[in-house]
């Protein structure tokens, strides 16, 4: 038998053991399951939504401002006219691509960031000043702050919101880091001549992979949640662009009269969270093996 078959025939086993210990760990963690379903559900909705809404989210309609949910407009329409499941999709659009974006932004930024400060004591003392500053500001001063010295756009609110939720990436990476580099094989890696960026991308890189992909998944939660706010005190997306934040703040002097306006996006948006947010505490139990061996 040729040698490149016996390696074919034990790769077989492996694999099949591999994707059995995967689905292992889903049985066991069902809220990754849940929340990924529910947030693949919404993100489905949101890409298909131009075939599923027949109204455009822009289109001004006097005679059906504020209508109630019915056959023609499933949820409703604001005090526009506007059809409000239009613009709840369209809106999707717009708050799941900031907490994409932002979420993976971040957590690239911030790994680079918190694997120097961690690894470099002259880095360290630099960087974490920086970052002890930046978390000293509320978050959502700091957001609207940048704002306010911005145009408003996508973008900027995506660049202000990394800003926000980098020094939690730094001082968590930086946390890892920490830690692994008094293990002796790091020291083992420096004492024989090992360069600097080799033992970060080779050695001190892959520990931090874990702990990274279940912040990312909480940064894209509160990106999407600060969006909304943003938007929602009128200095996040431009009113002309629906985003969930916009649509319930312009609903809010009609909640009385409309209440759908505010309580549909606002429903979608806690939905989209609270399934972000269970995908990042499976993971965690996932990926923690102290966690995981009380399971």
């Amino acid at each position: 038998m040729a040698v490149h078959e016996i390696v074919e025939d034990d790769a077989a086993p492996r694999q099949g053991q591999s994707r059995r210990g995967i689905w292992r760990q889903l049985r066991r963690h069902t809220t990754v399951v849940v929340g990924a379903a529910i947030l693949s559900l919404i993100v489905l909705l949101t890409l298909i939504g131009p075939w599923l809404a027949v109204h455009d989210p822009l289109t001004i309609d006097p005679l059906n401002r504020m209508a109630a949910p019915s056959a023609q407009h499933i949820f409703g329409t604001d005090a526009f006219g506007r059809d409000l499941f239009s613009r709840t999709i369209h809106g999707g659009r717009i708050s799941l691509t900031v907490g994409l974006v932002v979420g993976v932004a971040a957590s690239v930024i911030g790994l680079g960031l918190g694997l120097i400060s961690g690894y470099s004591r002259i880095a360290d003392a630099i960087l974490m000043r920086v970052m002890d500053g930046l978390m000293s500001i509320p978050t959502i001063l700091l957001a609207i702050a940048l704002m306010a010295v911005t145009r408003a756009s996508v973008y900027t609110v995506i660049f202000a919101i990394t800003i926000v939720e980098l020094p939690r990436v730094v001082r968590l990476v930086r946390s890892v880091v920490l830690t692994i580099r008094e293990q002796a094989f790091i020291e083992a890696a420096t004492i024989s001549g090992t360069r600097f960026w080799k033992v970060l991308i080779r050695h001190i890189l892959p520990n931090t992979v874990a702990p990274m992909t279940v912040q990312a998944t909480y940064i894209c939660a509160a990106a999407i949640l600060i969006e909304s706010l943003l938007s929602f005190l009128g200095a996040g997306t431009p009113p002309e662009i629906p985003s969930w934040g916009n649509i319930m703040a312009e609903g809010r002097s009609y909640f009385q009269l409309a209440p759908w306006i505010i309580l549909i996006p606002g429903t979608v948006l806690a939905v989209t969270v609270l399934a972000i947010n269970l995908m990042g505490d499976g993971l965690r139990d996932m990926l923690d093996p102290r966690l995981a061996n009380q399971v």
